[in-house]
């Protein structure tokens, strides 16, 4: 029986407003490609092809819509629905009758990771006897952010506290858990957390104390849970340090350059300067303008007598006539501009939970 993967992509991105009032975290673009789609060419390069994706009320229709059946991905996907956010472990309950008897590798969608599942699902078999869950830890500075881990002498996990406040060890659950079926025993035996969420480090609790065997993987690399702005720009740095200088052809001006590691799809770009490592979406147009390093332009984004760095800017988004803009997240169609009228003033006009830097 081969091992399923469960994505969780049901949260509602509060931490990332306003660009999540309209729009699933998931799908937010790093170096252009929605956070989501990491997460399934993770699974799908770790030979896991059976995928079901849990899905929330708010954005169920555009993950959907933007994954489809999974077949763009050489994957089969199954779409799990849930109707509120009740915690990690809820989402486990919910898809037991996609996982069945497979074990299976839960993947927190709005996640990433600097090296694939693959490793992590290799180890699973080279330990001493079988195992019922695993996990990735990672070491981190902030651990009361996150699910902390605490190991015996021989590396095991023996408790596991969800954003304790005081932490007994600095390692965090990285969003990567395998799991066998055994797990359903244990979501289907906790009780609600104080925060009214089935917590998956109860269940991994519930199994350490079962007498289950427990397993941990020590992640070499990077993690970084995209769900802020500011980390999800450093996403974007991370990834984009990867890439390879690719332009295809386009219509591309005489006076046009382009330095170092830059993608640049089927784009306008007149009378500009562009340096690496950056992305240029196809249908962008970027005129009289210097794009710096670590800038992310999505389809049909407009970029006019401005310079931008270390910035993402989502599908349609518009930048005109500022002198300089950086460490920027700009929605799908938003608009940021320099008034001409007088007398001179700062004019906005910005949604719920923003936050304007000027």
């Amino acid at each position: 029986m081969s091992t399923k993967g469960l994505i969780l992509s049901g949260g509602s991105g509060t931490r990332l407003r306003p660009i999540t009032f309209t729009g699933a975290k998931q799908l937010v673009p790093i170096a252009n490609k929605p956070i989501l789609f990491y997460g399934i060419e993770s699974m799908v390069n770790a030979g896991i092809k059976d995928i079901g994706i849990v899905v929330g009320a708010q954005t169920a229709s555009e993950v959907m819509e933007a994954v489809g059946d999974g077949s763009n991905f050489g994957a089969s996907v199954t779409f799990i629905y849930q109707e509120h956010p009740l915690g990690l472990a809820h989402c486990v309950q919910i898809a037991e009758s996609f996982i069945g008897d497979s074990d299976f590798v839960m993947y927190l969608g709005d996640n990433m990771l600097q090296k694939t599942i693959w490793e992590f699902c290799g180890n699973i078999y080279l330990y001493d006897s079988p195992v019922s869950a695993a996990i990735m830890v990672k070491e981190v500075d902030n651990p009361e952010s996150f699910g902390v881990v605490e190991l015996d002498s021989r590396n095991k996990p023996v408790r596991l506290v969800e954003k304790p406040k005081h932490p007994q060890s600095n390692l965090a659950m990285v969003g990567v858990y395998y799991f066998t079926s055994e797990i359903f025993e244990a979501v289907n035996s906790i009780s609600p957390s104080a925060r009214g969420e089935l917590e998956i480090t109860d269940a991994i609790q519930w199994l350490i104390d079962a007498g289950k065997n427990v397993e941990c993987t020590l992640l070499d690399g990077w993690w970084i849970d995209t769900g802020k702005k500011d980390q999800l720009l450093e996403c974007n740095r991370l990834v984009l340090d990867t890439i390879e200088r690719q332009i295809q052809d386009n219509q591309l001006s005489s006076n046009f350059t382009a330095d170092g590691r830059v993608q640049i799809g089927n784009a306008i770009i007149e009378n500009s300067r562009i340096i690496g490592p950056a992305s240029i979406a196809d249908g962008a147009m970027i005129k009289d303008s210097y794009i710096g390093p670590y800038t992310s332009v999505g389809p049909m984004c407009v970029i006019e007598n401005s310079e931008v760095q270390n910035s993402v800017l989502l599908e349609g988004g518009m930048v005109i006539d500022i002198p300089r803009l950086s460490d920027s997240l700009v929605g799908k169609n938003a608009i940021v501009r320099t008034s001409r009228s007088k007398p001179e003033a700062t004019k906005l006009m910005i949604s719920d939970s923003s936050i304007v830097e000027v």
